[in-house]
């Protein structure tokens, strides 16, 4: 893979107790840099799979600190505004600066739209769309303030560019993280911070488990309508997500911002 100086830079990663996230986490200490590992710790009742664990969270410090460099983890619920203030806080008063946003955290509880409950649409906006939005809200004041630029990558998916039969909440949350993305790189190019979103297909993680174990023969069939979410025979490993992250963090992407770019081992070419 591609190597990045990231030296003397802090990344601020959710959702990195495992899958994208841990990677994310990992790859940006293997360049140099420090990093903030936040997640929620805990399974809500809503979710279909189960959540990661703080035994999860502190894995991947260690991890972090493996490579060299310093950690910290925070536990955080994204959706919480007062939560990720606090986070935004606690990595402040240990590193005194935040470089890069990796906005990763997200859920996805399966369900048909028609059969879909109130509750699980709300929970999954919030953590996937409200959270992100929360995320670069207050790590982008800092990055204005600090006034030094940044870098926000936000996690949307294939989900965020077309459709997706049984995860149609989730898909509003996607598209709805592009425009997020769209916007705030309009608000803060001013202020020579980057936004763009990377969109990945099926990835080989916990939630794509979860989603597989929990689909039902019904969604299964309409989904086969909308094409494979892979041309070819492998699953996307999280490591692959990643290397979009590192681009878009360093300075090689200076000039990109406002993007959604696929990583799709070709779905969104059908």
């Amino acid at each position: 893979m591609a190597e990045y100086d990231f030296e003397g830079r802090v990344a601020f990663v959710t959702g990195a107790a495992r899958g994208q996230g841990r990677s994310h986490a990992l790859r940006y200490a293997e360049n140099g840099a420090d990093v903030v590992v936040t997640d929620v710790c805990e399974t809500d009742e809503d979710s279909t799979y189960e959540l990661s664990g703080r035994e999860q969270l502190e894995e991947t410090v260690g991890l972090v600190e493996e490579r060299g460099q310093d950690a910290i983890g925070v536990k955080v619920d994204v959706s919480d505004e007062a939560a990720v203030e606090r986070a935004v806080g606690e990595a402040l008063d240990a590193f005194g600066r935040i470089d890069i946003l990796a906005n990763n955290a997200g859920v996805a509880p399966v369900s048909g739209l028609l059969d879909l409950d109130e509750r699980t649409w709300d929970y999954t906006l919030d953590v996937n769309l409200k959270g992100m939005w929360l995320t670069a809200k207050h790590v982008g004041r800092h990055m204005v303030e600090r006034g030094e630029g940044g870098r926000i990558v936000n996690t949307s998916s294939t989900a965020g560019l077309a459709a997706s039969p049984g995860l149609g909440h989730y898909t509003a949350a996607k598209h709805g993280v592009v425009g997020l993305t769209k916007t705030l790189a309009v608000e803060l190019a001013p202020h020579d911070v980057t936004v763009n979103a990377v969109c990945p297909t099926a990835v080989d993680t916990e939630m794509t488990s979860g989603i597989v174990e929990t689909i039902d023969d019904e969604i299964a069939a309409i989904a086969e309508q909308s094409g494979p979410d892979n041309l070819f025979s492998d699953i996307l490993q999280p490591e692959d997500v990643s290397a979009a992250f590192m681009w878009l963090s360093s300075d090689d992407a200076r000039f990109v911002t406002g993007t959604a770019i696929p990583v799709a081992a070709g779905a969104t070419a059908l």
